[in-house]
């Protein structure tokens, strides 16, 4: 009998938040369903606990007896722990005082509402892990690995994970001001996005029907409670509809929960191979495993990149370890399985108790999932927000004049090679685009043409018209 893992995702509600009951923003919290076997489920001291642990309760007294100030008893008790899960060094372990905790719980009985977006601590950095489809953060072109280094003008380095979701907080209808570094680039950016509700929906489906062949193709924007059902109700009727092959998309998928993957992979892995495996803090390794006698009778390929990240590994992973295509770019990485441990006065700690395995045994922590078909998408995709103090105009140069260059061309305004300065070409590439939009014909980029075409790059990376890694998948998928 399989034993799955819950994974419990804290709702960052009116900050950053998944379409989903689950853990703190880029944080996997796996739980056994089976409490009983659960070691965790109360904390008892060890025999080998250190002798030395008496100098934190001497430290304590000297504090209290000495210190020239009043300090709250709590607080140090909270201190002590904090340092404790601080010199760990590992950005999915924390700890939630009674407050957090509280404060968490009255989180997940809100609306869903934010900015819809997943984060994590990497090398120190607050940085997205992907945003949520049709989200805020969606909208306004926030990418897989933007590092946040303000927030509402405030430097937030130095603060935890915790404490820079909690600036982020907020109503929806309200805005949040984030300034963002994106690798690649030389120059931060600021970002003002409206908080809203965030969709929960993720499962979509479509077919294509291209040379001959009718393709079932179902994104996954996360694994949720529902996920999995509605998965199977999906595939379900594309089988009724007679497809040739699939496509399976968790590109920017942040992950979930592992019942999901379980019960989609439980369509796909054989029983014959393990679909994961764990392994604890003793080497000791556990395997999993569906109940499926046969592989699907048609070709499956999965599409990756950079976003998708924990859950949407192992699925990759497991997919790409049982013989099929995985196209796109390599995953972001999250190999650790964390549990929540009850401290007995509503506080609790998330440490990270295992790893997990693919079904050969790789461990892909901090280096990813690559592909069996690498392809990346369209230089345009990875421009950054135009920032005009001034306008710019013919003549200028530099990084700004190559990103909207970059920009032009993806809207197919401009055919000639990047070469960072406003020649000739690109003004009458600019004058074209404004005749289109309605827009005064100056030949300059100022704020309103500024924005509009970012908007309309903004548009058309939403509609997934133009994916190389898709059309890659499908070309691939019958040979």
């Amino acid at each position: 009998m399989n034993v799955r893992f819950r994974n419990i995702i804290i709702i960052l509600v009116a900050s950053l938040l998944l379409a989903f009951i689950g853990a703190y923003a880029g944080a996997k919290l796996f739980q056994t369903k089976q409490a009983s076997n659960n070691p965790v489920s109360q904390v008892e001291q060890s025999s080998d606990t250190p002798a030395d642990l008496s100098k934190v309760a001497q430290a304590y007294e000297l504090i209290k007896q000495h210190y020239i100030e009043d300090v709250d008893d709590e607080e140090l008790l909270e201190g002590a722990i904090h340092g404790m899960i601080d010199v760990l060094d590992d950005p999915y372990s924390s700890y939630m005082d009674l407050e957090s905790m509280e404060d968490f719980q009255e989180q997940i009985e809100a609306s869903f509402e934010g900015i819809g977006a997943e984060v994590s601590m990497v090398d120190g950095k607050v940085t997205i892990v992907a945003p949520i489809k049709n989200s805020p953060a969606e909208e306004v072109g926030l990418r897989p690995n933007d590092q946040i280094i303000k927030i509402d003008e405030e430097d937030i380095d130095g603060l935890d994970l915790e404490e820079a979701v909690d600036l982020i907080r907020g109503e929806k209808g309200t805005d949040v001001d984030v300034e963002i570094n994106r690798p690649g680039t030389s120059e931060p950016f600021t970002l003002t996005i409206t908080r809203d509700e965030i969709p929960i929906e993720t499962v979509y489906g479509s077919i294509e029907e291209e040379n001959g062949h009718k393709t079932g193709i179902i994104e996954l924007t996360s694994f949720a409670e529902t996920t999995a059902v509605d998965f199977a109700d999906e595939l379900a009727k594309m089988e009724d509809e007679g497809i040739d092959g699939l496509i399976l998309d968790v590109r920017g998928n942040p992950g979930g929960l592992l019942d999901s993957i379980e019960d989609i992979l439980a369509h796909f892995i054989p029983k014959d191979m393990p679909y994961l495996q764990r392994e604890d803090a003793q080497g000791e390794v556990e395997k999993y495993y569906t109940n499926l006698a046969e592989k699907k009778d048609y070709p499956i390929s999965v599409l990756i990149d950079e976003g998708s990240a924990s859950a949407s590994e192992i699925l990759a992973v497991a997919m790409k370890e049982a013989g099929y295509d995985v196209v796109g770019q390599t995953s972001f990485g999250k190999g650790t399985v964390q549990q929540a441990v009850p401290l007995g006065d509503g506080s609790t700690v998330k440490l990270t108790f295992y790893k997990w395995l693919s079904p050969e045994g790789e461990w892909i922590h901090e280096t990813g999932v690559e592909p069996t078909i690498e392809v990346k998408l369209p230089e345009y995709f990875y421009t950054n927000p135009i920032q005009i103090e001034s306008a710019i105009t013919a003549g200028s140069e530099g990084e700004r004049v190559e990103n909207i260059q970059v920009m032009l061309q993806g809207l197919g305004y401009l055919s000639s090679k990047v070469n960072s300065t406003f020649d000739d070409k690109m003004e009458k590439a600019v004058r074209a685009f404004q005749a289109d939009e309605g827009l005064k014909e100056t030949g300059e980029v100022d704020e309103e043409t500024g924005r509009a075409i970012e908007g309309k790059i903004i548009e058309k990376i939403r509609d997934k018209k133009d994916d190389p890694q898709q059309d890659k998948a499908l070309e691939e998928l019958y040979k």
